[in-house]
């Protein structure tokens, strides 16, 4: 391994049987144990599907991950992208030696300090003050390096005032500040971080990128980095990994990586949500049972600046006050535009006793973001508490169009958002 090397993966791939702990049989077992005796390849590596959740498996057996091989430099910065499934998680997770790989090995120099989903680590009886020594300690920092480091995490982490307070009481926002700002500050050599921008308002997530930019290009340690904000990817990141179905489709520059991902999304525009197993969840009290968008054109399409209608069909159980909340998405999971019955203090009663109530959201000026497709997310609530929650509720595909009835077509490199104006000389 060259001394310029961060991390090799030779030949990784990770199986599992659906729906079984360990090898699920003692049958299996017994099987492995003969063939183990005799010097034969263990026989279940040789069953097993490409995890492609959308087709019916003819396996119980899984590849997570399938022959992953990579280099990646010291001072690298690596966007690790791909669809729900795809692996990367996995990937990461084998790379912090949360779980081992089925078979191939990594090479690694260095010491890696992970923050793979929030608050892992965290004790909730203890205080923040507790948690950041415990899961210092956890990531493999000495006591008298956290106590070096403490102030500068509690200052980033922007939670002083709650330090002593233990962090059961802690928002999901300040839970996942803490653990990053406790992950970002370790002095190691490559840090792992995996969609911990999903969690805190825009202002963290910048600060996020900024620490991250800063651990990269200012003290040239190593960044693998897991998102599906293809804008952060692409700010932070100089090199991409795309995943698909559990092995590498691409790896190269981060654009070219980013481009092919969107190209493999145009499919993903044409998916219609199966709302149909909803009403079969019966642990909710609250369920949005269908959500359709209106349109004067098929297919959940308009011209740019076209009246839209939201429709929302609601099921409950109890008698509550909630509010509805539609948000819009670009291809690349950035948030574009939110409408929220919150917002213009708007709360509606539901009926309750299994009865459905229909709620309808329409934009008052017209559907003015630019030409593209944009995925839908639906949520109902009351205060915090979220009692349903639906990613993908629909896609919505705006068309090219006269926007400004000039005769010049607005198209998809002009601005997100469109707004008729004038101009005069005074």
């Amino acid at each position: 391994m060259k001394s310029s090397t961060a991390i090799i993966a030779h030949n990784i791939s990770k199986q599992y049987r659906l729906g079984e702990v360990g090898t699920g049989t003692i049958s299996h077992d017994l099987n492995r144990f003969w063939a183990k005796m005799r010097g034969k390849e263990d026989p279940f590596l040789k069953i097993g599907e490409s995890n492609d959740r959308t087709a019916k498996g003819e396996s119980d057996y899984v590849w997570s991950l399938k022959d992953i091989n990579f280099e990646i430099e010291k001072g690298d910065a690596v966007g690790i992208i791909g669809r729900n499934g795809a692996g990367k998680s996995t990937l990461l997770k084998l790379l912090s030696r949360v779980t081992k790989p089925t078979t191939g090995h990594f090479e690694v120099q260095g010491r890696i300090a992970s923050l793979l989903e929030v608050g892992t680590g965290f004790n909730p009886e203890m205080t923040g003050r507790e948690n950041i020594f415990l899961n210092g300690a956890i990531l493999g920092m000495r006591r008298q390096e956290i106590k070096r480091k403490f102030d500068e995490i509690v200052d980033f982490a922007g939670v002083e005032r709650y330090i002593d307070t233990p962090v059961k009481r802690y928002s999901s926002g300040m839970y996942v500040r803490l653990a990053f700002a406790v992950a970002a500050h370790l002095e190691s050599e490559i840090l792992i971080v995996d969609e911990v921008l999903a969690v805190g308002d825009a202002e963290f997530q910048k600060k996020c990128l900024g620490k991250m930019g800063d651990v990269s290009k200012g003290e040239g340690r190593t960044v693998l980095f897991v998102s599906h904000n293809m804008a952060a990817v692409q700010s932070l990141c100089g090199k991409g990994i795309l995943l698909n179905n559990g092995t590498i489709q691409y790896k190269g520059g981060v654009e070219e990586t980013i481009n092919l991902y969107r190209k493999n999304n145009e499919i993903d525009s044409a998916e219609v949500y199966d709302f149909s197993k909803r009403l079969e969840d019966e642990s909710k009290e609250v369920i949005i049972s269908h959500f359709s968008i209106q349109t004067s054109l098929l297919n959940n399409t308009a011209n740019i600046g076209d009246q839209v209608k939201f429709n929302i069909t609601i099921k409950s159980k109890i008698e509550t006050a909630a509010t509805i909340r539609i948000t819009v998405f670009s291809k690349d999971d950035v948030r574009v535009y939110t409408f929220d019955s919150k917002d213009i203090g708007v709360n509606f009663l539901l009926s309750g006793k299994d009865k459905t109530d229909e709620f309808i959201c329409e934009p008052l000026n017209g559907f003015n973001l630019k030409p593209d497709t944009y995925k839908i997310n639906v949520s109902v609530k009351f205060g915090e508490h979220i009692f349903d929650y639906i990613q993908g509720a629909a896609y919505l595909h705006v068309l090219e169009g006269d926007y400004y009835k000039n005769g010049r077509l607005v198209v998809n490199d002009m601005s997100i958002f469109l707004m008729k104006h004038q101009w005069q000389k005074i």
